[in-house]
């Protein structure tokens, strides 16, 4: 007679089988072409954030639009995200850079999403303990810059220019720190009830010099969903520095070349 804990176990190994195999599975799907691109934005940042690689998907005639979360929460941000989906006309590529990859691992279930981008993401499992996992890798530099005030937090100056923005332009960097998102100081505790990515095909950026999220968590969420991964020589901010390398990334999950 098999014991509880054994049979916990194994239905928790069979479990983990059967999602990982739902991930691979996901991957297996050719990319469905389409024209709609849904580009939703990290903490730290706001929606103009993709503005170089808007407007290169407009070259090619895709319609491009940004969300702008509140990052008042993540019930908050998906909403966000949701009314943007329900305005496109047809299959749809959801686009998130850091923070936002908790977004479209939630809201990317939308059947209007045909495949999901994490540029430098987070892409948390459902239920999952994403500061617990994220303390298994090196704890990057950006997080000492972290201020608290009134129920909110930014990232101080130094730590935006340095870390945050590494290999912006000074210039630009100081007018994105000046227009950066105040999140909830609760904001990064949330967790999902969904991970599209099992669901989705699935591509990621991983940024070699992230200064902000560890690349080894990077490679390791990229890794997990099975996505079709692309390493960029670039810091947290991919999607300013190299926007041809990120834009063609979102071409091939659209099922289309630049």
């Amino acid at each position: 007679m098999i014991d509880r804990r054994t049979f916990s176990t194994a239905l928790v190994a069979g479990l983990a089988t059967s999602l990982f195999g739902r991930s691979r599975t996901a991957q297996a799907q050719p990319a469905v072409s389409v024209r709609n691109v849904v580009l939703v934005h990290g903490a730290y940042a706001d929606g103009s954030c993709w503005s170089e690689v808007i407007g290169r998907l407009q070259r090619v005639g895709l319609k491009a639009t940004a969300v702008q979360n509140p990052l008042t929460s993540l019930a908050d941000d998906v909403a966000a995200t949701r009314r943007i989906l329900a305005l496109q006309d047809g299959p749809t590529v959801l686009v998130g850079h850091s923070w936002a990859g908790t977004v479209i691992s939630e809201a990317g279930a939308d059947p209007k999403v045909s495949a999901l981008v994490y540029v430098a993401a987070r892409a948390p499992d459902a239920g999952e303990d994403y500061a617990a996992l994220a303390a298994t890798f090196p704890t990057p530099p950006a997080n000492a810059g972290l201020v608290k005030a009134g129920g909110f937090a930014q990232l101080s100056e130094e730590a935006f220019l340095k870390d945050f923005a590494g290999g912006v332009d000074p210039a630009r960097a100081r007018v994105l720190y000046a227009v950066q998102g105040r999140i909830a100081d609760t904001l990064f505790a949330s967790r999902t009830t969904a991970a599209a990515w099992k669901l989705k095909p699935s591509w990621y950026a991983v940024s070699k010099r992230d200064r902000t999220t560890a690349p080894e968590l990077e490679r390791f969420l990229a890794s997990r969903m099975h996505a079709k991964t692309i390493e960029v020589d670039a810091s947290h901010l991919s999607l300013i520095t190299h926007p041809q390398e990120i834009t063609d990334l979102i071409l091939s999950a659209a099922g289309r070349s630049g």
